[in-house]
C-alpha cells in the first residue's frame, strides 16, 4: 500500500466511529426529548381541564345559589338561563318531586359536580345541586344548575388545553368514545391506548401520540382523554443514516485530500528541481515540516538563492517594488471595496517579502483580532476557519497592544493557539492616520502624545519566508509601507461608510430620514405586491408641539422629539421601519400588518407618549412636558396601489385624527374600488371581532371605523413607490 492509502484509511478509522456512536447518541435523545416533552405538555393540558370543570361547577353552584335565595323561584330560574349561566334549572321538593323546571333542558343523566365516586353510564350534562331551606333550617327541597355536555363543550376543552379531548361514554371498560376532538384517522388508536391507562401514566401510540386519561375523581367527574401528537420530525432514523452515509463519503473526501496534502511537498520538490533543471533559478520549495523532506527543501532554496546572479535580480525587484507602492497607494486609498483592498495589499505584501503566506487582522467590537484577508493559509497545520486572535494574546496580539512591530523565529509547538503555525513571523501594527503606535506609510512609527503607543486598529502578519531565512529589516520597512496604505484603506472605508449613514438619518433622533423613507415605502410596496402581504403606513404627529416650543424653548422641543423617538423604536418590532419626515411628523411602516394590527400599534404608541411626561431642562429645575400624538393609519393596497398614495392616504387620515380631538387615530377611508382578485381563505377565529377593523386575508364588508365603509384588505395587486417628493413641512398640527 502506497503512503496516500495508509493515511486515507487511518483518517477513515478516527473519523467514522466518532459519527457513528453520534448518530446513536442523537437518535436516542430525541426520542427521550420528545417523551418528556409531550408528558410535560399532557400534564399542563390536566391541570387546565381540572380548572376548566372546576370553573364551570362553580358557575352551576353560584346560579343555583341565585335561583335559591329568591321568592320567584321560576322567574329567577329563567333570568339564569336566558343569561347563559347555565342549560337548565330544575327546582324539587323534599321528596324528589319537580316543583319547577325551565325548557329545553339536557337529557339525563346529569353528573353531579361534587360527586367523588364514578358514576355508570354516559355523562349527557354537568350539575350543581343546592339545598332549600327555610328560615329555621328545615329542608325545602334542592335547586339544580346544569350545562349540557356536548360536542362544543369538548372542543372548548380542547381549545383552552391545546391538546386533543376526548369524553368517553363511562368509566368502565372498554372504553367508548361520546364526543372527541380527534380525527378520524387516530380515534381507534387514542381508545386502545386509553384502554389499558390508570392513574397519571402516559403511553404512546403506534402512529406517534401520546395518551393520558384525566378524572373521573373529586372535583372532576367526566372521564376524558388527552392526547398530542409527537414533536418528532418525521423520518429521524433514515435522516440520521443518510447523515452517516454522507459524512461516509466526505470522510473519503477528506482523507484523500490530507493524503494528497502530506504527499504534497515530495511532489513540490520534483517540480522545482524540474524548473531549476530548465534554468529557471527563481524556483523555490515552502519549507512545511521539520523532518527530511523539510530539511532537503530548505538546502534546495537556500542552494538556488546563493546564485548571484538571481540575488542581484532580486534587489533591483524588490527596489523597483517599493518605487511604485506609492502610485499604488494612492490607487487603492480612493476605492471603497474593503476587502478587495486589504486582498490587493496582502498579496502584494507576501510577493514583496518571499512569504509563504499572510493575513490582516483588524480589531472588532468585541476586542479581538479578526483576519480580513488571508492568503497562503490553508495548509494541514493551519487553523480551521477564521483566524481570530484576543488582544491580550498570541504575537499579532501583542503588537496590536504595544503598537511596536515583531519578527522572528518560532518553533511549530509553540505557535500560540488560534495563529497559523510557521517558522518564521513578521507582523506590523497600522492605524487610522492621526491616531498613535501605528505605522505610516513613510516607514516610521507614530506614537500617542499622551502615554506612548496606543491600541492599533489591525495588524498585517506575513509567515514563513520562502527558503527558511528569517525576514529582515528591509522586510521589516517594506511591510510598514504596506501596513500605511492598509491603514488610509480602512480608514477611507470607514468614513465613507459613516457618511452614507448620515445622508439617511435624522442627526436628532437617529431615525431614518425622508430621503429613506422615498426608498424604503418603495421597497416595502414592491415586497408587498410580490408576495401577495399587507404593508400598514402610521403617519404620526405631536399634538400642539409649536406650544412646547413656543414654551420651553426649542431646546426643549429637541428633547420631546429625541425622547418620543426612543419611544417609538421601544414599541416596534425590528422589522418595522420609523422615519422623521419633518419637523414633529414621523412615519412608521409595518411590513406584513393589516389594519387590525397597525391600530394595535397606534393605541400601544398613544399609551407609551401620554402615559409618562417628558422631563426637559427648566430655567431652575426640570420640567415635565405631557405630550400626546395624533396618528393616521393607511393600508396597502386598500388605500392606494404606491407608496405615495398609501403615505397621502396615511396623512389624510392624520388630519382626520387631529379633527377628532387629537390624541388618537384614525383609518385612513377607501375610496376606490378593489381589483378583482383571488382570495386565499384563511381560518377565522372561534368568535369574530366586532371592532370592524379589515384582516388579513379576509374578503367582507365591514362596518366603518368613525362612520366610513371599510372592506377588509382584499389581496394586494401591486404597484411601487412614484417618484421622489419633497419633504413636507410642518403644519402646526
Amino acid at each position: 500500500m502506497t503512503l496516500r492509502g495508509r493515511l486515507t484509511a487511518a483518517f477513515l478509522t478516527v473519523v467514522l466511529g466518532p459519527v457513528l456512536v453520534g448518530a446513536f447518541f442523537v437518535g436516542s435523545a430525541v426520542a427521550v426529548v420528545d417523551r418528556s416533552r409531550s408528558t410535560e405538555r399532557l400534564a399542563v393540558a390536566a391541570a387546565a381541564v381540572r380548572t376548566s370543570v372546576d370553573a364551570l361547577c362553580q358557575q352551576l353552584r353560584a346560579a343555583a345559589d341565585a335561583v335559591a335565595l329568591t321568592e320567584d323561584r321560576a322567574a329567577a330560574a329563567g333570568q339564569v338561563v336566558s343569561r347563559g349561566l347555565a342549560a337548565a334549572v330544575l327546582v324539587a321538593d323534599v321528596a324528589g318531586g319537580v316543583v319547577h323546571a325551565t325548557p329545553g333542558a339536557p337529557p339525563t343523566p346529569w353528573r353531579d359536580c361534587s360527586a367523588g365516586v364514578p358514576a355508570a353510564g354516559p355523562p349527557r350534562a354537568l350539575a350543581a345541586r343546592v339545598d332549600l331551606r327555610d328560615a329555621a333550617g328545615a329542608p325545602l327541597g334542592t335547586v339544580t344548575a346544569a350545562q349540557p355536555v356536548d360536542p362544543a363543550f369538548v372542543a372548548r376543552l380542547a381549545a383552552v388545553t391545546g391538546v386533543a379531548v376526548t369524553l368517553l361514554d363511562g368509566p368502565e371498560s372498554p372504553v367508548r368514545l361520546r364526543h372527541t376532538t380527534e380525527s378520524a384517522g387516530v380515534r381507534d388508536a387514542v381508545l386502545a391506548a386509553a384502554g389499558g391507562l390508570d392513574g397519571e401514566r402516559v403511553v404512546g401510540t403506534a402512529d406517534g401520540r401520546y395518551v393520558r386519561r384525566v378524572g373521573p375523581s373529586e372535583g372532576q367527574p367526566l372521564p376524558l382523554v388527552l392526547s398530542v401528537p409527537s414533536d418528532q420530525p418525521p423520518g429521524l432514523y433514515a435522516a440520521l443514516v443518510t447523515a452517516v452515509l454522507l459524512a461516509a463519503l466526505l470522510a473519503v473526501a477528506a482523507a484523500w485530500r490530507l493524503a494528497r496534502v502530506t504527499t504534497r511537498p515530495l511532489v513540490e520538490l520534483a517540480g522545482a528541481v524540474d524548473r531549476v533543471a530548465r534554468g529557471d533559478l527563481t524556483a523555490r520549495v515552502p519549507v512545511r515540516s521539520c523532518d527530511e523532506l523539510g530539511r532537503l527543501a530548505g538546502a534546495f532554496n537556500r542552494m538556488t538563492r546563493e546564485t548571484g546572479t538571481y540575488v542581484a535580480a532580486l534587489t533591483s525587484s524588490r527596489d523597483q517594488l517599493r518605487g511604485h507602492l506609492a502610485v499604488l497607494g494612492d490607487t487603492l486609498a480612493s476605492t471603497h471595496d474593503l476587502q478587495r483592498i486589504l486582498r490587493v495589499i496582502l498579496h502584494s505584501a507576501i510577493a514583496a517579502t518571499g512569504a509563504r503566506a499572510g493575513a490582516v487582522l483588524l480589531v472588532d467590537a468585541g476586542g479581538s483580532l479578526v483576519a480580513q484577508a488571508t492568503e497562503g493559509l490553508a495548509g494541514p497545520d493551519d487553523p480551521p476557519g477564521p483566524v481570530r486572535v484576543p488582544l491580550d494574546g498570541g504575537v499579532v496580539g501583542a503588537v496590536a497592544v504595544t503598537g511596536e512591530p515583531r519578527r522572528g523565529r518560532v518553533e511549530p509547538s509553540a505557535v500560540p493557539p488560534g495563529e497559523p503555525r510557521c517558522r518564521t513571523y513578521i507582523a506590523v501594527p497600522f492605524a487610522a492616520p492621526g491616531e498613535g503606535g501605528v505605522a505610516r506609510p513613510d516607514g516610521a512609527a507614530a506614537r500617542s502624545a499622551v502615554d506612548g503607543p496606543a491600541t492599533a486598529l489591525g495588524v498585517l502578519a506575513l509567515y514563513d519566508r520562502l527558503g527558511g531565512d528569517e525576514f529582515d529589516d528591509d522586510d521589516l520597512v517594506t511591510l510598514r509601507t504596506f501596513a500605511g496604505h492598509a491603514a488610509v484603506a480602512v480608514d477611507n472605508v470607514r468614513v465613507h461608510e459613516e457618511a452614507q449613514r448620515l445622508s439617511l438619518t435624522d442627526p436628532l433622533t437617529g431615525l431614518w430620514n425622508y430621503r429613506y423613507l422615498r426608498e424604503s415605502i418603495r421597497r416595502e410596496v414592491e415586497r408587498a405586491s410580490r408576495f401577495g402581504r399587507m404593508l400598514s403606513v402610521l403617519a404620526l404627529d405631536l399634538d400642539l408641539f409649536k406650544h412646547v416650543n413656543d414654551t420651553y424653548g426649542h431646546t426643549a422641543g429637541d428633547t420631546v422629539l429625541a425622547e418620543f423617538a426612543r419611544r417609538v423604536r421601544d414599541e416596534i418590532r425590528e422589522v418595522d421601519l420609523a422615519f422623521r419626515q419633518g419637523g414633529e411628523e414621523f412615519v412608521v411602516l409595518l411590513p406584513e400588518t393589516d389594519a387590525r394590527g397597525a391600530t394595535i400599534v397606534a393605541e400601544r404608541l398613544g399609551t407609551a407618549v401620554r402615559g409618562t411626561p417628558i422631563t426637559v431642562d427648566g430655567p431652575d429645575t426640570p420640567i415635565l412636558v405631557a405630550v400626546t400624538v395624533s396618528i393616521g393609519i393607511a393600508v396597502y393596497p386598500d388605500h392606494g396601489s404606491t407608496g405615495q398614495q398609501v403615505l397621502d392616504a396615511a396623512d389624510e387620515a392624520l388630519y382626520a385624527a387631529k379633527a377628532g380631538g387629537r390624541d388618537t387615530w384614525r383609518v385612513a377611508a377607501v375610496a376606490r374600488a378593489a381589483p378583482p382578485v383571488r382570495e386565499i381563505p384563511v381560518p377565522a377565529g372561534a368568535v369574530t371581532p366586532d371592532d370592524g377593523l379589515p384582516r388579513a386575508g379576509a374578503h367582507r364588508e365591514l362596518p366603518a371605523v368613525d362612520g366610513a365603509p371599510e372592506p377588509v384588505l382584499p389581496a394586494p395587486g401591486g404597484g411601487a413607490s412614484s417618484g421622489p417628493h419633497p419633504p413636507r413641512q410642518s403644519r402646526g398640527r
